[in-house]
């Protein structure tokens, strides 16, 4: 090549990069900004939405009050013979927070209960059924838009699956993610929510359905163990649906953002394994057994799952407490208690597992909480009782239903069940919630919250603590 060609060229190249440098700059940076956004979105997991959910509101006509439950209760073969069986369960009731709204399915009323397979389908169709329905309804969301499917439901698994019920009833898309959960207790509810998190991760662009419910039609318990004869005085009938996505489009109209999901399992120790446990008493009869054990392994159980918790939550200044304590604790033999975090400075609202008053009452103590930081459990036991995993749900209807839910609010979940599990999941408010028109509470939420005796807290006439769930076992 000619050296006046060469020359040319530099000086070509050279005139260029001097008349065009701001572009190239800009050019470049854009490139590293558009590589660097690229490796955050494939590094960082995809954010889950809570885009919205409804609650199962059981008809009037399945309303239980205590009077009516006595009644029911005494004629029941089995209970009717053994008169103390009557009265235990009615001591039982009488102080465990239930109002006489709590609703049992059809299939209760009968005598002695239909517990048919029969049965438990027409009380799984009634509740999940109308879930979805509802919740389909609230978004706007077709079937053919839901991607992931995921039904928890702890004591009735038929087949074909309770999932399949739902593909068949709504005709959903032949590659729906379906799965169903059983056995899982009252934690179920926020598995399932986890489980849904980890697929929508590694699924783009998906919409998750979750169903939470405890179908209590083929659990009722007829024999003379008092163990087990606590399930029949707290368990009522209940649902719930939430609509869980990642699409961004999503975004804009979604109620909250899920932040952390906390899982405690304690199955490898053995009381812990047992102290909620399916089996057969002495006559071959099936319930629930819930032991003396109960409240003990779930206090190990909260305080396992706050250790993992509470740095990813707690401000620096808590975090410090905790510490210090420690520290004076264990090089300074400082016979100081250990420093319990101040979890309401991390947290605007503490939805529990509404497993019974004891349980509500160790929580408010031990987690150093005010009367009106447990109101929703107290008031969803008093008007739905313990719908199991989905009680957490209609605690969150209650304190949207109470207009108390704002922009930036963060939400604690937390949720007890068999095995023995804790599971925690917090939210965070994308906007300020309007009051609802409808819903669970719409009907009644103006009469809460109602005014608890000391028997419904738990306590006996004269105030001193009673241990109901476990008092006579």
């Amino acid at each position: 090549m000619p050296p006046i060609l060469i020359k040319s060229l530099k000086l070509g190249f050279q005139n260029f990069l001097n008349n065009n440098i701001l572009t190239l700059t800009l050019t470049i940076l854009f490139l590293i900004i558009f590589i660097y956004t690229l490796y955050c979105l494939a590094s960082n997991p995809r954010a889950v939405f809570l885009v919205d959910f409804a609650c199962f509101k059981p008809p009037a006509v399945c309303r239980v009050p205590s009077a009516a439950f006595e009644e029911h209760t005494a004629l029941i073969s089995g209970a009717g013979a053994n008169p103390a069986n009557v009265d235990f369960q009615m001591k039982v009731l009488q102080r465990s927070g239930l109002g006489e709204e709590t609703c049992l399915p059809p299939a209760f009323l009968y005598i002695p209960p239909d517990t048919t397979l029969q049965a438990s389908r027409a009380e799984a169709e009634m509740v999940i059924f109308s879930a979805i329905d509802s919740l389909l309804e609230k978004t706007g969301l077709k079937p053919k838009d839901i991607d992931i499917l995921i039904v928890n439901c702890s004591l009735f698994s038929p087949t074909p699956s309770l999932s399949a019920m739902v593909v068949n009833k709504y005709k959903l898309r032949s590659n729906i993610k379906s799965f169903n959960l059983s056995g899982m207790g009252c934690s179920a509810g926020l598995i399932s929510v986890d489980l849904a998190r980890d697929l929508l991760e590694v699924h783009p662009n998906s919409n998750a359905v979750v169903v939470s419910t405890e179908i209590i039609t083929p659990n009722h318990y007829g024999g003379n163990v008092k163990g087990m004869l606590l399930a029949n005085c707290a368990f009522r009938m209940g649902g719930a649906a939430m609509l869980l996505s990642n699409r961004w489009s999503e975004r804009g109209r979604a109620k909250y953002r899920l932040v952390h999901v906390v899982r405690t399992h304690m199955a490898a120790n053995d009381k812990a394994y047992r102290c909620l446990f399916q089996e057969e008493d002495y006559e071959g009869k099936v319930g629930i057994s819930i032991s003396r054990d109960l409240v003990a392994k779930a206090g190990e159980a909260l305080k396992s799952n706050i250790t993992t918790l509470g740095p990813l939550v707690l401000p620096l200044s808590e975090k410090l407490l905790v510490l210090f304590t420690l520290i004076a604790t264990k090089f300074f033999n400082s016979k100081r208690k250990p420093y319990i975090p101040d979890f309401k400075k991390a947290f605007h609202h503490f939805i529990i597992h509404v497993g019974g008053s004891p349980i509500i009452d160790g929580m408010q103590k031990n987690l150093q909480l005010s009367d009106e930081d447990v109101e929703p459990p107290r008031m969803t036991l008093h008007r739905f009782g313990n719908t199991s995993s989905s009680s957490l749900w209609y605690q969150f209807d209650y304190i949207e239903s109470k207009g108390r839910m704002k922009k930036g609010n963060k939400v604690w979940q937390l949720g007890f069940g068999s095995g023995f599990k804790c599971v925690s999941a917090i939210w965070k408010c994308n906007r300020s919630i309007d009051t609802p028109m409808d819903g669970s509470w719409a009907d009644c939420i103006h009469r809460y919250p109602v005014k608890l005796n000391q028997q419904d807290k738990g306590k006996g006439k004269d105030g001193e603590k009673v241990d109901l769930w476990l008092d006579g076992i």
